[in-house]
């Protein structure tokens, strides 16, 4: 019996992994056998690529690393982790939360692309992943949005407030509105559902993006 993934990504500075931590604690409240898991997995050293592509180790920019090339080094990542950490957890039918996943991909690696090109990559992402790594294909995906100018606002607090440095992803604002852009068009085409952080030009309070997110993910949690 499997269980089920429940995958939340994002707009860089959206607020993903407040909204994690808020959803582990609901789930802990309502008795929900789960397991959280996070990608990439910086400090292993299967996610030791992934961190020199973002610390600006293979280009100084993202462009510098194609989708595909990128796209490899991460799936190590989580076929190692899957292996090694969770295969068991999910195969036994616990539902399994997932800060980030193969989805991450589609976000940050199919806006390098151009349009007419996108969906020949997206469709050897998820078949490299879910077909020949044999990867779990997630049940729900939440996609957190955030409009460009307040997602920059968000990600210079965060790193204000936590004295960290921008990846190169996060430092090219033309590249984080590319990938708003071209996620809202694949996350209509996949099914994902879309959660918007902003109210009126103001980010929404986490309690109640929270509770929006319950919605979702509660009926996950009666299936057997």
């Amino acid at each position: 019996m499997s269980g089920k993934l429940i995958v939340l990504e994002g707009t860089d500075g959206a607020g993903k992994t407040t909204q994690i931590r808020l959803m582990a604690r609901r789930l802990e409240q309502e008795g929900v056998p789960f397991r959280q898991v996070k990608f990439p997995r910086y400090g292993s050293p299967f996610a030791a690529p992934v961190e020199r592509y973002l610390q600006g180790d293979l280009g100084k920019r993202p462009g510098d690393v194609n989708a595909y090339a990128a796209s490899t080094l991460y799936a190590v990542d989580r076929y190692a982790s899957y292996r090694q950490e969770w295969r068991e957890d999910y195969e036994g039918g616990k539902l399994i939360l997932s800060d980030r996943y193969t989805t991450s991909n589609a976000v940050h690696q199919a806006p390098k692309l151009p349009e007419e090109e996108r969906w020949v990559y997206l469709d050897w992402l998820f078949d490299l992943e879910y077909n020949r790594l044999a990867l779990p294909e997630p049940d729900l995906m939440i996609y957190l949005d955030l409009p460009a100018e307040l997602s920059v606002q968000m990600l210079l607090r965060r790193q204000a407030a936590t004295h960290t440095q921008a990846d190169i992803h996060e430092q090219d604002q033309e590249y984080l509105r590319a990938c708003r852009e071209s996620t809202r068009e694949v996350a209509a085409r996949l099914g994902w559902r879309v959660v918007d952080c902003a109210q009126e030009g103001a980010v929404r309070s986490p309690e109640d993006i929270h509770e929006e997110l319950w919605t979702l993910v509660q009926p996950l949690t009666r299936e057997k």
